[in-house]
């Protein structure tokens, strides 16, 4: 089963001081559209999950109780387990209550706690909800432009993005930005996660001039940090690149991964490892090409990327310290790029050779199975995200919606896609039904591998979520119905 899937802002899930000074690892959940092999097996957690802590009686309440209950609610989180987590931060926000008053930051911390997993559980009315009164109180016992207000007010953004609302966490992330630029400077790379996530809203209402404004604004920063250390610039510019990428500016991408190219060729050879990551990439961006040019010149784009894989596999098969996991992913691509092509003999052959490498030990099956339990898209172009005739740029503050397109479809050996069908919810919007109709039709997939051979997949579901005006929707209905009408007249006639 697939599922369209689109980069959250919400990558600060455990970054968050509560009510210890305590940091862990941050961890990153980005989804990286065009890269159908960011498909990872999960590593287990080796975190202990501590008892849960008795129900306390009102004067059992302490600070130490409070502290074994968090470190618990923040096991269960890591380990993805969110209604047992739920359970706990709700608990949390009940014990800082009784411990440090119910306007103190524990207990705004508290509720930014219970936001996190109510986030994640899609429970984004609720988390709007917490969020909210995190900020309320922050703003209440410090000020408005407090630094603690930042975690809570991307929390909040998330939760407006995730319930469909792009142009109110628009304006939440441009005030978390603010306030990082007011205690940090103009420059700081704290707000560079902020920024990626206001190019996200822009991206999801279909602006995607103001989403290359914001995209010139971190790369200006990053730029400024990294001036005496060019590799240091390398996480900037592919993260520049992807967003590159779903903004549609596919030859502006190309720029961006040569320049990390050359930047690696410079100050390590033309065979480190770490190009290989970056030529993979490079090659997958020649599947996007422009339309408007002739036929062959367009194949002739495709075919550069062919240069790239080669390369990568070649760079990966000699660097004996890369993963196994690298070095396999580097012939994936390129029997990927076979597939696009259709050279089937070819495809196949790779396909088997990189089945018999993961068939070693059970780590390896796991990868396996994640890379061809089902098909992946190798080329997929970016959905739109807004719908109908309203500028998506200035809509009216309450007049945001969402919607779903939804298609199920067979992909054959071969990786074509046949069979579709589409459903629109709500099924005014017929426009949107027929661009995801056809960019559905017209992907290419890695096929469905068993046994090192490609088998056809039936029943394949897809969901595109988009945002529309409900302005334009009420006109759509409005237009349908005087249709309907003017029918009936004329059938009476």
């Amino acid at each position: 089963m697939t599922k369209n899937t689109t980069y959250t802002a919400f990558a600060l899930l455990l970054l968050m001081p509560l009510f210890t000074a305590a940091q862990d690892e941050e961890s990153d959940n980005d989804d990286v559209v065009i890269d159908p092999l960011e498909q990872t097996v999960p590593v287990a957690d080796e975190d202990v999950l501590p008892e849960p802590t008795p129900e306390p009686q009102p004067h059992e309440v302490s600070e130490e109780r409070l502290l074994t209950e968090f470190a618990r609610y923040r096991v269960l989180l890591q380990q993805g387990t969110l209604d047992e987590a739920d359970i706990a931060a709700k608990r949390i926000v009940e014990m800082a209550i009784k411990v440090y008053g119910p306007q103190s930051r524990e207990t705004a911390n508290a509720l930014n706690n219970l936001g996190i997993v109510q986030h994640s559980s899609g429970q984004f009315d609720a988390a709007i909800q917490n969020f909210t009164s995190s900020v309320e109180i922050i703003e209440l016992v410090a000020d408005r432009l407090n630094d603690a207000l930042v975690n809570p007010l991307k929390g909040l953004g998330a939760a407006q993005l995730g319930n469909g609302r792009p142009d109110q966490a628009r304006r939440t992330f441009t005030r978390a930005a603010h306030i990082t630029q007011v205690n940090e400077g103009p420059h700081n790379l704290g707000q560079i996660e902020i920024l990626e996530s206001i190019a996200e809203t822009y991206i999801r209402m279909g602006d995607t001039k103001s989403a290359r404004n914001v995209l010139d604004r971190i790369h200006i920063i990053n730029v400024k940090h990294f001036e005496k250390n060019p590799l240091g610039l390398l996480p900037s510019l592919m993260s520049r690149a992807d967003w590159q990428h779903r903004a549609g500016y596919y030859a502006e991408e190309r720029t961006t991964y040569r320049r990390a190219i050359r930047i690696i060729e410079s100050s390590s050879g033309k065979d480190d490892p770490l190009l290989v990551e970056p030529l993979r990439r490079l090659g997958q961006s020649f599947y996007f090409v422009d339309l408007s040019t002739p036929t062959s010149q367009q194949q002739g784009l495709a075919s550069t990327g062919e240069l790239y894989f080669k390369r990568a596999a070649r760079i990966a098969g000699k660097s004996e310290d890369m993963h196994w996991r690298e070095r396999a992913k580097a012939q994936l691509v390129l029997a990927d790029y076979y597939v696009y092509i259709d050279s089937q003999n070819r495809s196949r052959k790779l396909y088997k050779q990189v089945w018999d490498q993961l068939s070693e030990d059970e780590e390896k099956i796991a990868q396996r199975t994640a890379w061809f339990k089902d098909p992946v898209a190798i080329r997929a172009e970016v959905l739109p995200a807004f719908a109908g005739n309203t500028s998506p740029g200035n809509p009216a503050r309450d007049d945001i919606a969402s919607g779903t397109i939804v298609v199920d479809y067979t992909v054959s050996v071969r990786g074509r896609v046949r069979d579709l069908r589409t459903e629109a919810f709500p099924e005014e919007f017929t426009d949107m039904q027929r661009v995801v109709h056809r960019e559905i039709r017209q992907r290419t997939h890695r096929p469905r591998v068993v046994d090192g051979v490609p088998i056809e997949s039936v029943d394949i579901h897809f969901e595109h979520d988009f945002s529309y005006s409900k302005a334009d929707l009420d006109s759509l209905r409005a237009a349908k119905a005087k249709a309907d009408e003017e029918d009936k007249e004329i059938g009476s006639d």
